[in-house]
């Protein structure tokens, strides 16, 4: 196995591009838990979570070789996969409660949710949103801890859309700029 301290994440992600297993499962080992976390914040069940990790590094192993390192970090790469992934996976939940609901006799189901919060402050994220403008920590909790789309939340806010996109990139520059330091 390799070993993680001693490996960069660009390193990494050249092993695993090259089609080298152990590296993938040094990258899993690495971000899984990472990734987990946020994945089931966004769809807050465990079962669809562990469902959504595994086709998440299914589509990290395809489509490796589209990550540019001069673009992004890879996690934040592998992020983005997750968090999108996610949002599908909470679409398709919502629709077919939806389906559910209309189906039902009684007019009404409950469905038991069982919420996983993710603990991001091990990674360091949370504690670096606390260095951002108020309105960009806003956007950042909505889109990236709570899985709302920028449309979500610009409707939730009562916003233009536009503004949200604007904070949202801002935040996001702020936060490169915090994670470099």
């Amino acid at each position: 196995m390799i070993a993680s301290k001693t490996i960069s994440a660009s390193i990494l992600a050249e092993k695993v591009k090259e089609g080298d297993k152990e590296a993938f499962e040094e990258l899993y080992n690495s971000y899984s838990k990472a990734l987990y976390g946020i994945v089931c914040q966004i769809v807050r069940s465990e079962e669809a979570g562990q469902d959504v990790l595994q086709e998440v590094f299914v589509k990290i192993w395809k489509n490796i070789h589209t990550y540019n390192e001069e673009k992004g970090s890879l996690f934040t790469w592998m992020l983005n996969i997750a968090r999108h992934s996610a949002i599908d996976a909470l679409r398709k939940i919502k629709k077919e409660d939806y389906r559910e609901i209309r189906l039902d006799s009684g007019g009404v189901s409950i469905s038991h949710i069982h919420t996983t919060q993710f603990n991001v402050h091990h990674i360091g994220v949370k504690k670096l949103t606390e260095g951002l403008v108020a309105e960009q920590k806003e956007m950042v909790d909505y889109i990236y801890f709570n899985g709302y789309t920028q449309q979500e939340v610009s409707d939730k806010l009562g916003i233009p859309l536009g503004t949200v996109k604007t904070r949202t990139r801002s935040a996001v520059r702020a936060l490169r700029k915090l994670f470099a330091e």
